[in-house]
């Protein structure tokens, strides 16, 4: 190569080989390379020749293949296997579809519906109670196999409180709508937003025009995305994960009391981590802003008792004033700058 016969002219007449290499903007392992016979160009962004690369000709004759009426209702594999059947050999399928894809042919073409993107389900911010609801239906187990009993759950989003329950003996339509129904005339409910997955007693014609005449307005997840609905998926963990939570139950009264046992224990007792460790039911009734004054109180003067147990201020008890379900991008990077 010039290169190499002009590092070699120069180290002759005594330059220092690197330095030679350095002008030429190559190292002194390329320079070796060379010298050993090793000719390929192996610097970033050089043009490189792929041997199994197919030429132009042999693109074109691929997609005369596939274009041809004989092929037209048939996939890359198909083509592939009834070619090689016939003793000709073209390119794999991988090169089928490579080659397809690249001249804009690669379309879905069979009798189903080609997978589409769904879009993700609106952005709901809950600044209140009674403004953002989520529901859901959980499998309960009985003591015999293959047999279930169903809870209808309905949550605050806000409050995290249990709004509305019922426990039935099957998963149904007609069941949710006496369900909400009930709701509606407890709450005295107008324009509550309220979120669900897919399943069929939340999309039934009869429970969406029930909904819209009850003043509600419903919202779906994605179909098979489960974090699109997360305040009930965390509350189906609670529920069954809590202590006393029966392996079976022995009937529907069984579970119907449990149920409301554990509904009271919820809304009264439990304190939620995602509302400042109060009680649901203290943050429905506007209570829960009382309680966390208190013990900021309490951290305070402690803070101000022996300021050298503390590295930095103290963080403070605070529940979110504004809950969002299914936030938006731009929500959830507005939330990381404030926290950082």
């Amino acid at each position: 190569m010039v290169a190499v016969e002009l590092i070699d002219e120069a180290v002759d007449a005594g330059a220092r080989r690197w330095k030679a290499c350095e002008v030429l903007y190559i190292s002194v392992r390329t320079y070796q390379r060379w010298k050993a016979g090793a000719h390929l160009d192996r610097r970033k962004g050089a043009r490189r020749t792929v041997k199994r690369r197919l030429t132009q000709a042999e693109r074109q004759t691929v997609i005369d293949a596939a274009c041809n009426e004989r092929f037209r209702d048939c996939t890359p594999y198909e083509i592939v296997a009834i070619l090689a059947q016939e003793g000709t050999y073209l390119g794999s399928v991988s090169t089928f579809y490579r080659v397809l894809r690249a001249e804009g042919k690669l379309h879905h073409r069979s009798e189903s519906r080609p997978a589409q993107r769904r879009a993700a389900p609106p952005e709901l911010a809950a600044t209140g109670p009674n403004q953002v609801f989520s529901w859901d239906i959980t499998y309960l187990k009985t003591g015999v196999s293959g047999i279930f009993l169903y809870a209808y759950l309905v949550i605050d989003v806000w409050s995290r409180k249990i709004v509305g329950w019922s426990v039935e003996g099957e998963e149904s339509e007609q069941l949710a709508i006496e369900l909400f129904r009930s709701l509606v005339r407890r709450h005295h409910l107008r324009g509550v937003r309220l979120h669900s997955d897919n399943g069929n007693p939340m999309k039934g014609a009869t429970m969406l025009m029930t909904l819209y005449n009850l003043g509600v307005i419903p919202s779906f997840s994605r179909p098979r995305v489960s974090d699109d609905n997360p305040y009930s998926e965390s509350l189906f963990k609670t529920l069954k994960y809590t202590a006393g939570y029966p392996k079976y139950f022995r009937d529907l009264l069984h579970a119907r009391e449990w149920m409301a046992a554990f509904v009271n224990w919820y809304n009264t007792e439990h304190l939620h981590s995602g509302i400042g460790y109060v009680t649901p039911q203290q943050r429905h009734e506007g209570s829960a802003a009382l309680i966390l004054d208190a013990r900021n109180r309490t951290l305070e003067e402690a803070h101000r008792l022996h300021p050298e147990r503390w590295s930095r201020k103290p963080k403070k008890w605070a529940a979110p004033e504004v809950v969002y379900l299914n936030p938006s991008f731009e929500t959830k990077r507005i939330g990381r700058e404030n926290v950082a």
